[in-house]
C-alpha cells in the first residue's frame, strides 16, 4: 500500500504560494528513448519486498516483483500470476501448484522452495521486518516469535524463538507447496498479491545487505540503478513470463520534495505521470484546463486519518476522542483546501472497495461542536496542548493546519501543528511508538477486499498499528469472517467487524481520496490502480 501497505500516502497539497518554492528531479526522461518518468519520494526502507510497507517503496516493489495472484490494473479483479492454481477444500489447507517457466532477474528459476523460504525469513521474528504480522494466519508463525523481558530499550535481549521455520508451510516438489493456516482465511488466494508474499531468490538469503543494493525480483522490470533522493531506474525485463509484458523499455521514479514541483515538470513535459494533483491545480479545475484530456480521475482506495497515540494516558477516554473527532468541520475543509476533491469520511473504508458500507463511523465522523464539548466535558477536559504532527515532506501541512484549527475553534483546546521533516523521520517516530498527540495517518488499499482497510491497522500487534490499539472483541470479529464459508460472506462479516471501531475510535477517518491523476502527452494509454499506482505493463507510448 499494497502494496502494503501501510500506508503510508504520499500526498496532495499545497498553497500556491509555494509552487515555485520546492525542489525536485528536474531534467527530462522523455523522449523517443522508451522510458517513462514518474514522481517518486524516498522510501522508508531498503527494497525488500515484506520490509515495505508504504507507497513509495510499494510502487517499485510492484514493478520488480510478480506475486502468486496479480490484481487486474482496470477493476483490481484477483488473476492468478506465478500460480497456476490454488486450491483448498477447507479453507484452511491450500495447496499451490506454480507455473513453470518464471525466473528472477539473476537468471535462476522461481520454484516453491522460493516462496517458503520468503515467507519463513519474513515471518522469523529476530528478523525484524514491518510485514511480519501478514503471516501470522500461517501454523507456527506464533513459534517465531519472541519477546522482550525489558522492552527494546532495555538492557536484555528477546531469547531466541523456539522455531525458525512456519510449520505450516511444506515444499512438495520444484512447483508445488502447502499450507497450513492455523484457522480457516477464506479470503487467503485474495491477499496473495499484496507484496510480502513475493518470492525471493537464493542469492539474498546469501547476502541480504547485497541484495538491498541491488534488489533481484521476477517482475516485468529489473533493477537498473538509483540514487538517493534523485532517482531510482528500471529496465524491462527480457525473459519476463507473465502474459503482460512491458511494452516500454524502463521507468525512471524521480523524487520530488514537494507535489508542485513535479506538477510543474508534468505540464512542462518533463515527467510523463503524476499519481496525485495539488490542491493550487484543483482549484478551478485549473489541473483539467492544464492537462485536458491528459487529466484523469477514478474512484480510489485512500483514505486520510490522524491517529492517537493510545500508548499514551492521557488519550486512554474513548469520549475525549470522539469529541475532537466531532469537533472537526470536514465538510468545509474539503471544499476550501481541496478545492472539493476530497469526500469527507463515514467510516473506516472507502465507498469503492467490496464491502463498503455507508455510515459505519455514525455520530463519531459528524461535525457537532455542541455534542463535542458535552463529550470533552464528560471526558474531564484535555489538559496542556494538542500537538498535530505531520511529515513536512509530503503536502499534507495546509490541511493538518486546517484541522488543529477547527479542534481549536470548536473546542476550546490550545492546539499545536508540529511538522517532522522528512516522511522516514516520521515513520521512525510511528514504529517507535513516540507520538504525543494526533499524528498523520494515511492508508491506501493492499488488495480489493474490505478486510485490508481493517487486520493490518487495528488487529492488536498488527504490522500498521501505530496507535497500540487492542480490543479482543474486534479481534475475534476479524476471526470470525476470516472463517466465514465463502468471500462474500467473509465480506460481510468483516464489515460488522468495522463497526465496532466507531466505538473505541483508536483513529479520526478524515475523508476518502479518489485517484486524481496526469498523463504527459506521451503516454498514449496506461491503466491506474485504484490504489493510486500506475501498472506500467499498461503504459504504451504515442509513436
Amino acid at each position: 500500500m499494497r502494496k502494503g501497505r501501510l500506508a503510508a500516502m504520499v500526498a496532495a497539497p499545497l498553497a500556491v504560494a509555494m509552487i515555485a518554492t520546492g525542489c525536485g528531479g528536474g531534467g527530462s526522461g522523455s523522449g523517443d528513448d522508451g522510458i517513462v518518468t514518474l514522481d517518486w519520494g524516498e522510501p522508508e526502507n531498503p527494497l525488500v519486498p515484506a520490509n515495505t510497507t508504504e507507497e513509495n517503496g510499494g510502487f517499485v516493489i510492484n514493478a520488480l516483483f510478480t506475486g502468486l495472484v496479480d490484481y487486474r490494473a482496470s477493476d483490481l479483479k484477483v488473476e492468478n500470476a506465478v500460480a497456476d492454481s490454488i486450491e483448498s477444500t477447507d479453507h484452511q489447507n491450500y495447496t499451490i501448484k506454480l507455473k513453470p517457466g518464471w525466473t528472477f532477474h539473476d537468471g535462476t528459476p522461481v520454484k516453491a522452495k522460493n516462496f517458503v523460504d520468503a515467507w519463513n525469513y519474513n515471518a522469523y521474528g529476530p528478523n525484524g521486518l514491518q510485514g511480519a504480522s501478514f503471516f501470522e494466519q500461517i501454523d507456527g508463525y506464533d513459534q517465531m516469535q519472541s519477546e522482550d523481558p525489558d522492552g527494546k530499550d532495555g538492557p536484555q535481549q528477546a531469547p531466541p524463538p523456539a522455531a525458525k521455520e512456519l510449520s505450516g508451510l511444506k515444499v512438495v516438489d520444484d512447483n508445488t507447496f502447502t499450507v497450513r493456516l492455523k484457522a480457516p482465511f477464506t479470503i487467503f488466494p485474495v491477499v496473495l498479491g499484496y507484496s510480502a508474499y513475493m518470492p525471493l531468490p537464493d542469492s539474498f538469503f546469501k547476502d541480504p545487505k547485497a541484495f538491498e543494493e541491488h534488489p533481484i525480483g521476477n517482475g516485468p522490470f529489473k533493477f537498473e540503478s538509483r540514487v538517493p533522493n534523485q532517482e531510482l531506474n528500471v529496465t524491462a525485463y527480457e525473459n519476463y513470463a507473465g502474459a503482460n509484458k512491458p511494452a516500454i523499455k524502463g521507468a525512471k521514479f524521480k523524487v520530488y520534495e514537494q507535489l508542485d514541483s513535479a506538477y510543474q515538470d508534468l505540464t512542462a513535459g518533463n515527467l510523463d505521470f503524476l499519481r496525485a494533483i495539488p490542491v493550487s491545480a484543483l482549484i478551478g479545475d485549473k489541473w483539467k484546463q492544464d492537462l485536458g484530456e491528459h487529466a484523469h480521475q477514478k474512484p480510489g482506495l485512500l483514505t486520510q486519518t490522524l491517529g492517537f497515540p493510545l500508548y499514551d494516558p492521557k488519550f486512554k477516554n474513548p469520549l475525549l476522542r470522539k469529541a475532537i473527532s466531532m469537533s472537526i468541520d470536514r465538510k468545509t475543509i474539503t471544499q476550501q483546501v481541496f478545492a472539493g476533491g476530497r469526500d469527507p469520511a463515514d467510516g473506516f473504508a472507502t465507498a469503492a472497495v467490496d464491502g463498503y458500507r455507508p455510515n459505519q463511523c455514525g455520530e463519531a465522523c459528524e461535525f457537532n461542536p455542541e455534542k463535542a464539548k458535552q463529550y470533552l466535558q464528560q471526558a474531564g477536559g484535555f489538559q496542556g496542548v494538542l500537538t498535530v504532527e505531520t511529515n513536512g515532506d509530503g503536502g499534507h501541512n495546509e490541511w493538518v493546519q486546517a484541522v488543529a484549527a477547527s479542534i481549536k475553534q470548536n473546542l476550546g483546546i490550545e492546539t499545536q501543528f508540529v511538522p517532522t521533516p522528512t516522511f522516514g523521520e516520521f515513520r521512525q517516530k510511528a514504529n517507535g511508538y513516540k507520538f504525543s498527540g494526533l499524528f498523520r495517518t494515511g492508508w491506501k488499499a493492499d488488495y480489493p477486499n474490505i478486510e485490508t482497510f481493517l487486520t493490518q491497522l487495528y488487529r492488536t500487534n498488527a504490522s500498521s498499528n501505530d496507535y497500540k490499539y487492542s480490543n479482543p472483541a474486534f479481534d475475534a470479529a476479524l476471526d470470525k469472517a476470516n472463517a466465514a464459508p465463502t468471500i462474500e460472506a467473509a465480506t460481510a462479516a468483516y464489515a460488522d467487524a468495522e463497526k465496532l471501531l466507531a466505538d473505541d475510535l483508536p483513529l479520526i477517518p478524515l475523508w476518502t481520496q479518489p485517484v486524481q491523476y496526469g498523463f504527459s502527452e506521451r503516454i498514449a494509454e496506461g491503466e491506474v490502480k485504484a490504489y493510486r499506482e500506475l501498472d506500467l505493463t499498461t503504459v504504451r507510448l504515442k509513436q
